[in-house]
C-alpha cells in the first residue's frame, strides 16, 4: 500500500519546473485525479492506495519537466465546467475565454427566438460548443483553417452532445453568404515581439498558427472580420472579439470605422482589456 499524501509530496519533489509552488501542486493534483482517481480530499487525508507502478509516472514527469502542458499530457482541459479534449493542434482553453462566453450568454439570455451564431477560428470548439449547450435554440456554425483543429472540435461536440456545424474556412481568402445574429472570434493576436516574454510551454507546444498575428499587420484578422463579415450580421447583430490588451483602442477605432455601433471594451478578472462587444445596428 502507498500513502497518497506521500505520493503527492514525492511527485512535487520530482518536478523541476521554474514555477511557483501552487502551480506545481495543481499539476500534481491533476495527475493523481486523472491517473489514480484520487481527489484532493483523498490526498490531504493520506488515503492508502495500492502500490503505484512508477513506469506510469516516469514518462509523465519527464514530459512535464520538458515543459509540455499538463493538459496535452492528460489529453483534456476544463472549460466552462466541461472537459474538452485537446492536443497540439489546438490552443488550450483559457479562463479569459470563459469570460467571453459568459458575457455572450448574459447578453442573449432574454432572446427567445433562435440565435444564429458564427464562431471564427474555433480551435477545440470550446466557444462554439459551450454556446450551443448554454443558449437555448441556438444554431451554431464554427469555422477554422486547420483540419486537425476541426477534427478535435468535432470529437468534442460528439462527446459533449452539442450540435455544431463545423466548416474548413480561411477568413483571409474566403467569404460567407449566410446570415448570423452573433459572430464571435478569438483570433491569433499575439505579436512576434511578445514571444520574448512568453513561457516555454506555450512557445514550444501550442500551435503558432492560432497564437501569432502576422508581424506586418497584427490587426489583420480584426480588420478582415470587420470589413468582410459585417454584411453577414443581421440588422441587430452583435460582434464579440477576444483581443490583445495592447490594442483595445485600435480595434475599437477599426470597428467604428467600418460602421459598428456601441463598441465597448470589456475587462478580464485582472482588469486588462480583453474583449470587445460591438453592435451592427444597420
Amino acid at each position: 500500500m502507498t500513502n497518497s499524501k506521500e505520493l503527492f509530496n514525492d511527485l512535487l519533489g520530482r518536478i523541476t519546473l521554474n514555477e511557483d509552488k501552487a502551480e506545481i501542486q495543481s499539476i500534481v493534483y491533476l495527475i493523481l485525479e486523472n491517473k489514480f482517481k484520487l481527489s484532493k480530499t483523498d490526498i490531504l487525508s493520506g488515503k492508502e492506495i495500492d502500490t503505484i507502478d512508477q513506469s506510469l509516472l516516469g514518462p509523465i514527469i519527464f514530459r512535464i519537466n520538458n515543459h509540455e502542458p499538463i493538459q496535452y499530457i492528460l489529453g483534456y482541459a476544463h472549460f466552462f465546467g466541461r472537459p474538452f479534449s485537446v492536443n497540439s493542434s489546438v490552443l488550450i482553453p483559457r479562463p479569459e475565454t470563459e469570460l467571453l462566453v459568459d458575457e455572450i450568454i448574459k447578453f442573449t439570455q432574454h432572446i427567445e427566438t433562435p440565435i444564429r451564431i458564427l464562431d471564427i477560428g474555433t480551435g477545440s470548439g470550446c466557444i462554439a460548443i459551450s454556446l450551443a449547450l448554454e443558449i437555448p435554440h441556438s444554431l451554431v456554425t464554427a469555422v477554422d483553417i486547420s483540419l486537425d483543429a476541426l477534427t478535435c472540435a468535432k470529437q468534442n461536440a460528439i462527446a459533449l452532445e452539442a450540435t455544431v456545424n463545423f466548416k474548413e474556412f480561411d477568413i483571409l481568402t474566403q467569404g460567407l453568404a449566410d446570415q448570423y445574429d452573433l459572430i464571435v472570434s478569438n483570433p491569433p493576436y499575439i505579436t512576434i515581439e511578445e514571444k520574448r516574454s512568453m513561457k516555454q510551454n506555450v512557445l514550444t507546444f501550442e500551435p503558432h498558427l492560432a497564437l501569432f498575428a502576422p508581424q506586418h499587420d497584427p490587426l489583420i484578422f480584426y480588420r478582415t472580420i470587420a470589413s468582410k463579415f459585417k454584411k453577414n450580421l443581421g440588422p441587430q447583430g452583435s460582434l464579440w472579439l477576444e483581443i490583445n490588451e495592447r490594442f483595445g483602442n485600435e480595434v475599437c477605432d477599426l470597428l467604428k470605422t467600418h460602421g459598428f455601433k456601441n463598441v465597448q471594451i470589456l475587462k478580464d478578472l485582472d482588469g486588462k482589456d480583453r474583449m470587445i462587444r460591438a453592435l451592427n445596428n444597420q
